[in-house]
């Protein structure tokens, strides 16, 4: 099976000598969960913005779904993250005078899909059916970060890419949230998602630990003694 994303050798580096990312190789397969840890400004994000084709590396080669992305023009790079990759972040950039499913439709718009009844849907495979009509400020931030879920997931994407989503969230709200993850997992939805919490980097298939923009062993023992010492607290 061919790899969903490759990373070879990839190296990001910006002016004034900083290398956020340093020679960083990554296969994932299609359906694969990956998590990607580390300490603040270890590359995380950086890496994101690179599979996301949001930005493009200084050194190497990377592929999604079998293109390489270094020989796209700006263009091809936004037409190729509009039909393959679904964005979600910590903030979650809802646009606060627009409802939920105007919200969610604001992707298609994009992607000249928009399409009322598919966001509707959308919205009730995150358990919003009964908030469609409601604005931003009228969500909890559990729902506002639903909103954004399906919003990342109204075109199909083959890749969603998730930036620490239950950063700003509460334990009920992160647990909810999760939970939905775990059934696009199911599903067989491919996932890279930056965390910095144990628990959440347990569920993945995969993690991956990034220290100073290069990747590290996973210290697995660790995760496991934090996650045995959660379940005995209860």
């Amino acid at each position: 099976m061919r790899e969903i994303i490759t990373m070879e050798d990839v190296t990001k580096s910006f002016p004034g000598g900083v290398v956020a990312l340093d020679r960083v190789s990554l296969a994932v397969q299609p359906g694969e969960w990956i998590a990607v840890m580390g300490a603040s400004g270890s590359g995380k994000t950086t890496l994101l913005n690179l599979i996301g084709c949001l930005d493009r590396a200084s050194a190497g080669r990377l592929t999604l779904d079998g293109t390489d992305v270094g020989h796209l023009t700006e263009a091809q790079l936004t037409e190729l993250r509009r039909e393959k990759v679904g964005l979600i972040f910590q903030q979650f950039h809802l646009v606060p005078y627009l409802t939920a499913v105007e919200n969610v439709m604001l992707a298609q718009y994009f992607h000249s899909l928009a399409d009322e009844p598919e966001a509707r849907e959308a919205l009730v495979q995150v358990g919003l059916g009964e908030r469609l009509l409601h604005l931003p400020s009228q969500l909890s931030g559990g729902e506002q970060q639903r909103v954004c879920i399906a919003r990342a997931l109204i075109n199909q994407p083959k890749v969603l890419l998730s930036d620490e989503p239950t950063g700003n969230l509460d334990e009920k709200n992160e647990l909810a949230v999760m939970e939905i993850f775990q059934r696009l997992h199911k599903d067989g939805h491919t996932i890279i998602m930056v965390t910095h919490d144990p628990h959440i980097g347990m569920l993945a298939d995969q993690r991956i630990e990034l220290e100073h923009g290069r990747i590290v062993p996973v210290h697995t023992h660790d995760l496991v003694g934090t996650l045995s010492e959660a379940v005995a607290q209860g």
